[in-house]
């Protein structure tokens, strides 16, 4: 029997969102690592099937979970604002295996100057990259904010990483692996913000439940960037704090001292909307939210960005 998709809706999230389940699945789904290796006609048959669902053009025969696959690898594949097929590397459902790989070599090669230079650099290209194919297209970055981010980011996590690695030399062996997350953290400081300064100038859209836009707030898009920062920092401390604890002890060990080859394929391995009160607003937009819903708007809500 054929299914009925005359209500269907692609763009309805397949999951609750008021939920904190439903939104780890919905993510998990997105960013799921074996979208990576979908070949190129493949995605574009999802983007096909997504943009003939938008229009009620569904072809005869279609199935729902025909259609939910679709939407998964689109989601994955291309750009949300755009439409764009974005680069495999800057995809987020390549942020775990990339994200593995450059934070396993960080972890094992601190120990000379060149290591943790080249490393560093990796890392904070990674991270550049990962932000340009995910820009906001409603707010977009110029090419020179770009670069002077990079250029930032990456000055300040290996100047971070150099001093750090000269201050440790006499220090216990565990402190000097805690060097490349202390360098992560401090370019996180520096590169957010930086990338998105026009957010902080301008302010970014806050809107309803029912996503009605009341305007542009500088606090709103302060609290965001300051949120992302806090949250990348957090991402990383487990694998890149935690893990260094784990190999000074395995390196210890007679068998792992014979196969000192392992040592980096083990640790890459190893390493595995936001709410706002209308009160937190500026007092003019507070009032123009006021002037036209009175005290029905307590909360507004804003994308508060990767």
């Amino acid at each position: 029997m054929e299914a009925d998709l005359s209500g269907f809706n692609i763009d309805a999230p397949r999951w609750d969102q008021c939920t904190f389940l439903g939104r780890v699945k919905h993510f998990f789904s997105i960013t799921d690592p074996r979208t990576v290796l979908v070949p190129e006609r493949e995605l574009d048959w999802a983007k096909m099937m997504v943009e003939k669902s938008r229009m009620g053009a569904v072809p005869p025969g279609t199935q729902v979970e025909q259609l939910l696959y679709a939407k998964k690898l689109y989601d994955s594949a291309f750009h949300p604002d755009t439409g764009e097929k974005m680069n495999i590397i800057g995809r987020m459902s390549f942020q775990v295996p990339g994200g593995m790989i450059i934070t396993g070599f960080m972890l094992q090669f601190y120990r000379t100057m060149p290591a943790v230079v080249f490393w560093q650099w990796v890392n904070q290209s990674f991270n550049a990259l990962v932000n340009y194919t995910n820009r906001n297209a409603a707010s977009p970055t110029s090419v020179r904010q770009m670069a002077l981010s990079y250029f930032t980011a990456t000055t300040t996590a290996v100047a971070t990483a150099v001093g750090m690695n000269m201050l440790t030399k006499r220090a216990p062996p565990l402190v000097g692996r805690w060097v490349p997350f202390a360098a992560v953290a401090a370019a996180n400081c520096v590169n957010i913000p930086m990338m998105r300064q026009q957010e902080l100038i301008q302010g970014i859209c806050v809107k309803d439940r029912n996503q009605n836009e009341f305007g542009h707030s500088r606090r709103a898009a302060a609290i965001g960037i300051t949120q992302v920062v806090i949250s990348r920092i957090t991402m990383a401390a487990p694998g890149m704090i935690l893990l260094p604890v784990l190999m000074e002890q395995l390196e210890k060990l007679q068998f792992m001292k014979k196969v000192k080859v392992l040592h980096a394929p083990l640790q890459v391995m190893l390493c595995g909307c936001f709410e706002l009160p209308v009160s937190y607003l500026e007092p003019k937009l507070q009032d123009t939210i006021r002037a036209k819903h009175g005290e029905l708007v307590p909360y507004v809500y804003f994308n508060k960005g990767l």
